[in-house]
């Protein structure tokens, strides 16, 4: 990269001699008609209203976006249409902040517009992202049809975007790879600056590090330092400390983080009190403006869910004033009422607790195979499950834990419904007044239990907790899933597509669903094809991520007639590009273990209470 400074001999710059300044101060006042008018150098104006020096190439530019995933997001077109980042499947995306009235911005366009002549659609897209506050959807209409713009442009009026991607100016330009990774973040090129304007660029630094990409290559030059007008953010709640954890931030905590964060769980510190988010206060901050906190991964455009995790942006917001304010308590006296929780537990109080039959040792290193072990409950008559929570006795080492039910006298492990279960960020089983499901009596709890060595020898001797129905639910929960253990999935394939479905031979509603894939998994979808041909989006799960396993709770059951084929789609990235992968040069098929895979769509649903 040239980082040179550029010499004011230099013919094809357009220098600013430091005698104009003055004079240009007196007629500033005079000039906006004449800059309107394009009779003014915009480049000039910039660099006295913006002070930003000179070319700014002088030294190496660090971004921390770079190898930052992006994750989905949906915005609204000019139309008013939305639109989600999963929509655009080609190899590599760039996304450029754009706005309506910069001039900088707008000198580049037909350079956003030209890169579509290089590359395939297959290989690339532009969108363009306008989080200014002052343009409104009229205005982006307005100017896509004014400078011709035929890359989709999208309005993000809550400004969400800005931190996903860390993005101050427009134009500000990220190009992402498939796997929606930061690959460049900068300028498109040096051709104009605050206090220049060249004819011809030096570096084309966008169209080199997309050159360098579609070849296989790694990016010369990563980062490069944006040039143009800066993004006004929305203004802050809080200024002079309005914002205080007892009024606005614990409330916000409670709601969306303190039923995992609390003492005894799987989260590694307690957000339930003042003192400990204060001490948390710069790492809340961060996760939660870039959503990697809390976890949550459906398309918000199908589906409603009950245990949606997602912070809204004004939520988001509050929480980064109160940091920046100085993160004030506030009046204890404002505190929401108290919350309280059991210790370890997320369904509360269980009302029995089974414990794994012994102790487990795990070795310091290695691969542990997955362990069975059997406990009977010694259930003299049936019960029904309304909620149930698998714990781990040792965090350090389990991954995952499936507690199966198995009827008395049966000794195999086959096709057995799950009693409870955990893995990263998976949530209890938690079902509506009067449904759960029958534990029969004298049944035993059949373990799968995964352990990941920590370094050290551990031990671990793991809990389920059961909370049981006060009487017999009017709605008995069926759990189920639809299968393929048949697949293959090339060696070095980004985006290997494999199909399940399960016909339903009854009316059904249902009442959760949860996907399940290992460390190749990249999205998975649930659809409804109902028998009169429609076609119905219910889960749609366009970044899946093996480390936050959800199970999605309808807020209201849905409906399915009799003959509804429920389809699952995955797409698996057996390549190099994904940094989970064991080994991309294997040939994967279904299998137990995690370097291996799976693809189940497991579902819950009762029977509807009435013929429709």
């Amino acid at each position: 990269m040239n980082n040179r400074p550029q010499s004011s001999a230099d013919p094809q710059l357009r220098p600013v001699v430091s005698f104009w300044v003055l004079p240009l101060l007196i007629h500033l006042v005079f000039s906006c008609g004449h800059f309107l008018q394009g009779q003014v150098d915009p480049p000039l104006i910039f660099n006295l209203v913006s002070g930003v020096p000179g070319e700014t190439t002088g030294t190496v530019y660090e971004s921390e976006s770079i190898g930052r995933r992006i994750p989905n997001f949906v915005l609204s077109s000019a139309a008013g249409k939305k639109v989600s980042l999963s929509e655009f499947d080609s190899r590599f995306l760039v996304v450029a902040f754009v706005g309506t009235q910069c001039p900088i911005g707008n000198a580049y366009i037909p350079d956003l517009k030209n890169l579509a002549t290089e590359f395939s659609d297959e290989q690339l897209a532009v969108i363009g992202i306008n989080p200014n506050p002052a343009d409104s959807a009229e205005d982006v209409a307005g100017h896509i049809r004014d400078y011709g713009i035929d890359f989709p442009v999208l309005k993000d009026e809550q400004q969400l975007t800005v931190d996903l991607f860390g993005a101050k100016r427009t134009p500000e330009i990220f190009v992402l790879d498939r796997r929606r990774n930061v690959r460049y973040h900068g300028r498109i090129d040096d051709r104009i600056g605050y206090d220049y304007k060249r004819d011809q660029a030096r570096r084309s630094d966008l169209l080199e590090a997309i050159r360098e990409l579609v070849a296989g290559k790694e990016v010369t030059v990563k980062a490069t330092q944006p040039v143009g007008c800066r993004i006004t953010r929305k203004p802050a709640l809080e200024k002079g400390g309005q914002v205080t954890y007892s009024r606005h931030v614990a409330r916000i905590l409670q709601k969306r983080c303190a039923n995992c964060h609390h003492e005894g769980t799987a989260a590694p510190f307690s957000l339930t009190s003042y003192e400990l988010a204060r001490d948390w206060s710069e790492m809340i901050k961060e996760v939660v403006q870039k959503h990697q906190m809390p976890p949550w991964d459906a398309d918000p455009r199908f589906g409603k869910f009950s245990n949606d995790l997602r912070m809204t942006a004004a939520e988001i917001r509050t929480i980064a004033s109160w940091v920046d304010g100085g993160m004030p308590q506030g009046d204890p006296k404002d505190l929401p009422p108290a919350k309280t929780y059991e210790k370890g537990w997320m369904i509360g109080k269980p009302d029995v607790v089974i414990k794994m039959p012994e102790p487990y040792t795990v070795q310091a290193r290695g691969t542990v195979e997955y362990k069975y072990f059997v406990t009977p409950t010694n259930f003299k008559e049936d019960r029904w499950v309304q909620a149930s929570e698998a714990k781990p006795g040792n965090h350090a080492v389990v991954h995952h834990i499936i507690g199966y039910v198995r009827p008395k006298g049966r000794k195999d492990r086959r096709q057995l419904p799950a009693v409870a279960g955990y893995a990263p960020g998976e949530e209890p089983m938690v079902f509506p007044a009067n449904m759960g499901f029958r534990v029969p009596a004298g049944a035993d709890i059949v373990w799968q239990v995964h352990y990941t060595p920590s370094g050290k020898v551990e031990t671990d001797q793991s809990l389920i907790g059961l909370v049981f129905c006060k009487e017999k639910p009017r709605r008995q929960i069926v759990q189920g899933g639809a299968y393929n253990f048949r697949f293959q999935i090339p060696r070095g394939a980004e985006n290997h597509p494999v199909e399940t479905s399960k016909r339903f031979a009854t009316d059904v509603e249902l009442i959760s669903l949860m996907p399940h894939m290992h460390l190749r998994g990249k999205d998975f979808r649930y659809t409804a094809k109902l028998p009169n041909g429609e076609e119905k989006i219910l889960l749609d799960i366009p970044q899946y991520d093996f480390n936050w396993q959800h199970r999605y709770r309808f807020e209201k059951p849905v409906f399915l007639p009799r003959g509804t084929v429920l389809h699952c789609q995955a797409h698996f990235d057996n390549s190099a590009e994904n940094p989970a992968n064991p080994n991309p040069d294997e040939v994967v098929r279904w299998g137990d273990q995690t370097w291996e895979e799976m693809m189940i769509g497991y579902f819950n649903y009762v029977r509807p209470e009435v013929a429709r």
